[in-house]
Order: structure tokens, then C-alpha cells, then sequence
């Protein structure tokens, strides 16, 4: 029997490293074997791959796999071997098979459904009776994962050349079936929020402030004066999303939208040094895109979604959410069109943040508010663009400003976790880092 499972095990992995489909590294963490006599099938579960498409990834350890899908999971995945003319075949098991097939071993049972992590890929739906041109139209409509199905309002789905309103009503169905919509208790919410994973931002202090650094799944906006810190804080994350989750990284790539054209791969190659990493890698790790008009901005998060569907992403940036629309939108006249399209704008992000577990990180410009009293005791404020809109669309808001000399001060602004407090950092070669008062 031992013999049996050292030959079945080396014959898997032959399979995974001879399959040429798989063209991202690939690792085995640990496998159980199992026999079916009446289906004649291997099963094996479970095989926890990692296939997040990045480039260095093929050493990631076994604890920075096991992560909440809100932390940014990567794909752990259960599977089967199913044999055919051509030898095994290597089918990937649904959570639903998971649930309609039982398991000999209750035991093996609960690991599977522990290590489903990751948002679910629309294939899910053709166990609940939906067509592959079901599933072609919804990508069509950039709905590209189960997620994306299930939060999308029902006028999103028939607004879909091609989806009917009984078509419309069976795809909300099938996707609140397998993603969990319904109420959970707070003590699992919190247990939930300890996985999330939170990236650095170069500075010690910064990173206090912020209690570990960047946080997964939530959007922070970074605003403040020009020459603040905000491009150069935003360089910094790009590379700093890539590190391991031992090294306070996201183990993830970079998805940026830029919109002023102060995207620097320059800046990155030195930062990239800085952290010891390969400033190859680190480049192709990161997905650039130039926006040129509000439309533009919004119809990239359509092809940022398709993206991130496929492949390992941790970090979203866009420098700046807001200065297209300064520019495109002007006057009173216009300011309802303006912030009801910022405000789809920024719900996108959101739900790309929920789907996929990311940190989104938007960069806004600001407003001197002018005050008619005297000048000479109270110095005029500066507000960011955007109003009530960006403010409720936020959950963490830092305000950067100028220090002391070289000195720059990001300030909590606004945060449902975080106490009011600042920390000093500088900009340096290398990126954000701590300053040093010489």
C-alpha cells in the first residue's frame, strides 16, 4: 500500500510539472489520497496549488497561503484525477462538488472546505444549470467572477445584451447560493478581519500609525498639496505589495491607473533594490494603464476585474481619482454629473475591493478653502476634491502635508478603526522611509 501511494504521488507530480497548460509557478504544499471503486477514481484532497501568475513566486510558504478571502487568498483548490486514454486527467473540484459528493472521511470533508479560499470563478455557475453562453455574456458585461454576479444589482444584469429577465433573476439565485450574502456574528466578523493582511509602507513610523500598514480590501484615499509624498507613497506600496507576508508585503502584483502621467518604472527599479527584490520582477509584476478621460478611468476597472480574475493581484492604485474629472467637468452646472459619475467610479473600486480582498489606493488633489477672516491668525484650509462623495466612499483618509525641512506628515483624517494621530517620514532613493532629524 505505501508503494502504491509513493507511485501514485510521483505520478502527480509528473502530471502538475509536465502539464503545459500551467505556465505560472507552481508548488505543492501536501496531498491525501483516497480510492473510489465504484467511479474508478483517484481522489485527491487536498492538493493546495499556489498559481498566482507572479513572477517569483514559487517559494511562497505554507502559513502565507492560508489566508481569508478578503486578505486576498491565493487559489487553494481541491482536486480530482480522473484516468482517460491519454493518462490521468487533472480536473480542479468545485466548492459545490465539494458539497454534493460525500467523502468517506468526514474529516477529509471539513480540510477541503477550510482551504476554499479566493473568489470563485464563474464556472461555479454551471452546476446550477447556467450555459457556457451564459457565462460568455456575463464576461462580455465585465461580471467575471461569482462575486461580481452576486453584488450586482439586478438592472446590472439585464442592462447585458442577451440576458433576459428570467435569465437575470436565475444568475442572482445561483451566485447568493454560493457566496455568502446573509448576516454572520461579530465575533466571526472579527476573527475574520485578524487574517486580513496589511503591506508596508517603507517607514516604521508610518506604519504604527496605520497599525501594520496598507489594509487589504478597503479603500484608502491619500490626499494633500502637490509635493506632499502621495506618487512617491504610491511608488513605494507598488513594490511593497510584492514582498512576502513575512517580509509586511501583499504577495501580490500591482494594478495602476494613472491619470496625470507621473507613473515612473524609474522609481521603482530603486525602490525594488531597496527591498531586495528584482526590479525585472517587480516591473512586470506591475499592470500600467494611462487614462486620459473620466469614461477612459472607468472602463479600465472593467479590465482591471478581468485581470485580477485570472491572476494574483494585491494592490489597485489610482493617482489621482479625481483630477480627470476637475478638468472634464466644469462649473456649477455640471457638478450632479460629475459626482453621480464619481460616485459609480468609486463603487466600482469598492466592489473591486470586496470581490477580489485587494487594498485600493486612490490619490486625491485638494481646494484651498478661502476664509474671510483675518489672514494673518487663521491660514486658509485645504479641502479634498470630491465632497460628501469621496468622503463616505473612503474608509481610511490620510492627509499628507509638508514638515520641517525635507520633512513630509501624513495625518489620520478619517478612519473607522484607526485614533486621530500623525507620524513624520521622508522621501528618499528608495522610496517612503523614517526621517531623520540631522
Amino acid at each position: 500500500m505505501i508503494i502504491t501511494q509513493l507511485l501514485l504521488q510521483a505520478s502527480i507530480f509528473k502530471l502538475l510539472f509536465n502539464v503545459t497548460a500551467l505556465t505560472c509557478p507552481v508548488r505543492i504544499i501536501s496531498s491525501t489520497f483516497s480510492t473510489n471503486s465504484e467511479t474508478s477514481t483517484l481522489k485527491v484532497c487536498p492538493i493546495v496549488v499556489s498559481d498566482c501568475g507572479m513572477r517569483g513566486c514559487a517559494t511562497r510558504s505554507w502559513s502565507s497561503l492560508r489566508r481569508h478571502r478578503r486578505g486576498g487568498g491565493l487559489p487553494s483548490l481541491c482536486f480530482y484525477l480522473w484516468p482517460t486514454a491519454h493518462g490521468l486527467d487533472f480536473r480542479p473540484m468545485s466548492s459545490t462538488v465539494q458539497e454534493t459528493r460525500q467523502a468517506p472521511e468526514q474529516q477529509l470533508q471539513d480540510v477541503g472546505e477550510d482551504l476554499q479560499t479566493g473568489p470563485l470563478k464563474l464556472e461555479h455557475l454551471l452546476a446550477k444549470g447556467l450555459t457556457r453562453k451564459d457565462l460568455d455574456l456575463l464576461k462580455e458585461g465585465g461580471l467575471h467572477t461569482v462575486e461580481c454576479v452576486a453584488f450586482a444589482p439586478l438592472k446590472t444584469l439585464l442592462a447585458i445584451k442577451g440576458i433576459s429577465e428570467q435569465k437575470a433573476a436565475k444568475l442572482k439565485q445561483a451566485s447568493k447560493e454560493l457566496c455568502s450574502l446573509g448576516f454572520c456574528s461579530a465575533q466571526e466578523y472579527l476573527e475574520a478581519r485578524a487574517n486580513l493582511i496589511k503591506f508596508t509602507t517603507g517607514s516604521v513610523q508610518l506604519d504604527a500609525l496605520l497599525k501594520g500598514g496598507i489594509e487589504t480590501g478597503n479603500l484608502t484615499e491619500l490626499f494633500g498639496e502637490f509635493r506632499t509624498g502621495k506618487t512617491q507613497l504610491c511608488h513605494t506600496l507598488a513594490v511593497s505589495c510584492q514582498l512576502p507576508v513575512e517580509q509586511s508585503g501583499g504577495e501580490g502584483k500591482c494594478l495602476w491607473i494613472d491619470t496625470e502621467g507621473t507613473f515612473r518604472p524609474e522609481r521603482i527599479v530603486s525602490i525594488a533594490k531597496r527591498f531586495g527584490l528584482d526590479p525585472g520582477d517587480c516591473l512586470d509584476n506591475i499592470a500600467y494603464a494611462r487614462a486620459y478621460n473620466c469614461d477612459h478611468q472607468l472602463e479600465l476597472l472593467t479590465q482591471a476585474g478581468a485581470m485580477m480574475a485570472e491572476s494574483r493581484f494585491a494592490l489597485l492604485i489610482v493617482d489621482s481619482a479625481t483630477g480627470l474629472y476637475r478638468s472634464e467637468f466644469a462649473g456649477r452646472g455640471e457638478l450632479a454629473s460629475r459626482q453621480m459619475h464619481l460616485c459609480r467610479f468609486l463603487r466600482c473600486l469598492q466592489r473591486i475591493a470586496d470581490t477580489y480582498g485587494v487594498a485600493v489606493v486612490v490619490s486625491n488633489q485638494v481646494v484651498a478653502k478661502v476664509d474671510n477672516g483675518p489672514s494673518l491668525f487663521n491660514s486658509n484650509e485645504k479641502l479634498p476634491i470630491g465632497g460628501n462623495i469621496m468622503a463616505h466612499a473612503s474608509q481610511t483618509r490620510l492627509y499628507l502635508r509638508k514638515g520641517k525641512g525635507e520633512s513630509r506628515i501624513c495625518k489620520i483624517y478619517d478612519s473607522p478603526s484607526l485614533p486621530e494621530g500623525e507620524a513624520v517620514f521622508a522621501i528618499g532613493e528608495g522610496g517612503i522611509g523614517d526621517y531623520e532629524d540631522s
